[in-house]
Order: C-alpha cells, then structure tokens, then sequence
C-alpha cells in the first residue's frame, strides 16, 4: 500500500513537473543553493521533494563539521543528483526549527528521505560516496533511477 501511494506521488509530481518546464519555458527557474542554513528551511518544505542532509554541531569551529562540510564540498555534484539539500546549524543558541525537532547533540549528521523518515544518523563524518549508497538502496530512489532509464529508453 506504501509503496503504491509513493509511486502514485512519484508519477504526480513527475506529470506536474513536466507540465511547469512546458509553460515556463521562456524563464527558467532560479536554482536552490544545495547548502543552506537551517535558520532559512523548515524540513516541510522539502517533504517529496528534496531530500535533506542535515548537518549540526555546536560550533562552525568543530574539526568534525568542518570535516564533513569539506567532504560535502567536494563531491556536492553527487548529492545534487540525488535531490539531496544540505542544511547547515551550528548555532545550538538560535534554537532552530529543524534542531529542536532533531534534538542533536553536539556533532551529528543526518541523512532523510524524501518521505521526511530518517534514513541515517552518525555522531561522526561520512564521506558523500556512503552518503550516496545509502540514499540508492532507498526504495524511492530505485524508483527514480528507473523512471529516468524508461524515459531515456522512450526518446531513443
């Protein structure tokens, strides 16, 4: 039954996508930076649509952010692919939306899907290639990958 509604919302989205890129041809949309803050997102604007990689600790100056943030960095094309966006919260004072929902403590790095479950928590960095592996066994994901095969398949 999940997974029929999650197809069901796949092939919506995917219609309704289509649709927008027919009518808004002559103005492309501005692209969403794939790092952002956490003061500036709220997880429910990204339910089925991006799936948020949140990263926290309790200072921008903890070796393991800045770790993880270099990682990030240089393999952000891979998770761009993925519809994956970085949401960034180094200030436990600010009392985010997204920190207080997630209640971290100290570092933490936390991969959800698209559906808004977790699919990941660490207390440590993850290098964006185990990141990625572990979005792709996602039933959702697999999905994805098909749907874009079949339509490369029907061009051809």
């Amino acid at each position: 039954m999940i997974r029929r509604t999650a197809l069901a919302l796949i092939g919506f989205f995917t219609l309704t996508a289509g649709v927008g890129a027919a009518q808004g041809a002559e103005t492309p949309a501005p692209e969403e930076p794939p790092i952002r803050p956490a003061g500036e997102a709220t997880l429910d604007e990204f339910l089925w649509v991006k799936r948020p990689l949140l990263v926290f600790a309790d200072t921008p100056n903890d070796p393991r952010y800045v770790q993880q943030m270099q990682l990030i960095e240089a393999r952000i094309d891979a998770l761009v692919e993925r519809d994956v966006v970085v949401i960034t919260d180094t200030d436990p004072a600010a009392r985010s939306p997204i920190r207080r929902a997630m209640r971290p403590r100290g570092f933490m790095l936390m991969q959800l899907a698209k559906d808004g479950s977790v699919i990941i928590r660490k207390a440590s960095p993850w290098d964006v290639r185990e990141i990625t592996r572990s979005i792709d066994k996602q039933p959702l994901r697999q999905q994805e990958v098909r749907d874009r095969r079949d339509a490369l398949r029907e061009r051809q």
